[in-house]
């Protein structure tokens, strides 16, 4: 069921009115029914997968269960491993079975050894590598002591098929998110307008910016043998605030809906595209994706600890797993490294961590060094995109070629140019509405204090959804 769909826009206020009225602020029935909810939300796309979902949660629940009682540590650390084993062995054959066939027959054809085999017609389930880490958190932080096992399984069950954030994040922590489950929960008519406020404002980067940009980013690079290299350019900027407008809009979504019913879900999106460095912008881009590595992988790695040899390692290893968990395709694996060669210079020379709090902080307009310092991020973001949407490597290779041609000052060739111009535009007020918003946790969150102003932007935004909707487009992220 998608956010921007007829079918969500009934399912909600069914689910909201049921919620808080007929349920009379039981804490078990209002879980029991968050769970029926968002089994129904995710069966409706393929009710078979919802078994995935349902073995899973009974097996991190009956090994949270199982740790307490266990006082061993080689006991805890098979139950720990049985967890990891049993989450990432069903990640590892719906996402990677066929690549690393395609990669086993490739590697042995290499050496002269042609082996016949056949690949699978594998159906990846939506979300699960989203629903996976999310689980996986219980496991580890129960098994770290950082976290008492629940023996509730209904609100256990709730927290790791919420519907909100279930198929595209934000990767919410069990010591975040799961204590909430437990606390009585009343309606609170401030946390409800503020969820409806960023369900607005994610529904109009979705709907507005990335739907429009993703016509013309997928006409580009579908074409792109055909394009010269200014429209090349173009298509490589479309699809950076498509990515943008469409996993940030799901989860401004998810975090305004999760308000709705009274739950607090982490910040995922903090204005990247305003980053000054490539640290910076990873510090702000899919945070719940970030951090999740960052202590379930990075640090037990040994963090920025030991000599250069070990931050060099860890620094690869954390991005290219990071651009493998994107998809079953060297192209991933690519952009992770790309980003890793970004991110060593600032790390090695211990500059990772200058750029702390907003840019331009109490100020209209950034200094000339920030401005610099945001556009040479921002370009190098964007190249880096251009592996993350590209097709194989020779078509990302053959893509940069292009636009190194000597097209590059051409008029671009492409279709209803005018349309392009007014999409441009669009994204030209979203960047503005975003810098004057960059404060607040979302674009529109601190708006102004007068009445007409606060309320002649909603309008405006309602009427551009409205206007500018365009085909109803599936959520990049529900690829992953």
């Amino acid at each position: 069921m998608l956010f921007n769909s007829i079918d969500f826009a009934i399912f909600l206020p069914i689910v909201f009115i049921l919620y808080w009225f007929l349920t009379n602020n039981n804490l078990k029935l209002q879980n029991l029914l968050i769970t029926i909810a968002s089994y129904l939300f995710y069966g409706w796309w393929d009710w078979r997968f919802l078994s995935l979902i349902i073995f899973s949660t009974l097996v991190d629940y009956s090994i949270g269960i199982a740790l307490t009682k266990q006082k061993k540590t080689s006991h805890r650390k098979l139950l720990l491993w049985t967890s990891i084993l049993v989450n990432l062995g069903f990640l590892g054959f719906f996402k990677y079975y066929n690549f690393f066939l395609d990669n086993f027959i490739t590697a042995f054809s290499f050496l002269g050894q042609d082996i016949q085999t056949s690949t699978l017609n594998i159906v990846l389930p939506v979300g699960i590598s989203f629903y996976t880490f999310q689980t996986l958190s219980y496991s580890i932080d129960v098994y770290r002591r950082k976290l008492k096992p629940t023996k509730d399984l209904i609100a256990f069950s709730a927290f790791v098929c919420f519907f909100p954030q279930l198929v595209a994040g934000p990767i919410e922590r069990a010591t975040h998110l799961l204590p909430q489950f437990y606390e009585k929960r009343k309606f609170d008519y401030s946390k409800a307008v503020d969820g409806m406020r960023q369900i607005l404002w994610g529904l109009f980067k979705k709907v507005v910016i990335a739907d429009n940009c993703a016509q013309f980013a997928n006409q580009i690079f579908n074409n792109s043998d055909d394009m010269n290299a200014s429209t090349l350019i173009l298509g490589a900027i479309f699809f950076t605030f498509q990515i943008y407008g469409d996993f940030s809009g799901y989860s401004d979504i998810a975090i305004g809906t999760s308000r709705l019913f009274g739950f607090d879900l982490m910040q995922n999106f903090n204005f990247p595209y305003f980053s000054r460095d490539i640290a910076e912008f990873w510090r702000r881009w899919h945070i719940s994706l970030s951090t999740w590595f960052r202590d379930y992988l990075y640090i037990p790695l040994g963090g920025s600890r030991g000599g250069t040899w070990i931050k060099i390692r860890n620094t690869f290893i954390i991005f290219i797993v990071s651009g493998f968990w994107h998809g079953a395709n060297w192209t991933f694996i690519i952009w992770g490294a790309l980003n890793a060669i970004y991110f060593l210079p600032i790390m090695l020379t211990n500059n990772n961590r200058n750029n702390l709090d907003i840019v331009a902080k109490g100020k209209y307009s950034p200094s000339i060094k920030e401005f610099l310092s945001m556009i040479i991020t921002f370009m190098l973001t964007v190249f880096a995109w251009i592996f993350f949407r590209a097709n194989t490597l020779d078509h990302a290779l053959n893509y940069i070629a292009g636009i190194f041609s000597n097209t590059l000052l051409s008029t671009p060739n492409i279709e209803n140019l005018n349309k392009v111009i007014l999409t441009l535009c669009l994204v030209f007020v979203f960047i503005l509405i975003e810098w004057f918003g960059r404060t607040g946790k979302y674009g529109i969150e601190k708006t102004s204090s007068y009445k007409p102003v606060r309320w002649g932007l909603y309008y405006f935004l309602i009427l551009c959804i409205i206007y500018f909707q365009g085909e109803e487009q599936q959520f990049i992220y529900f690829q992953f």
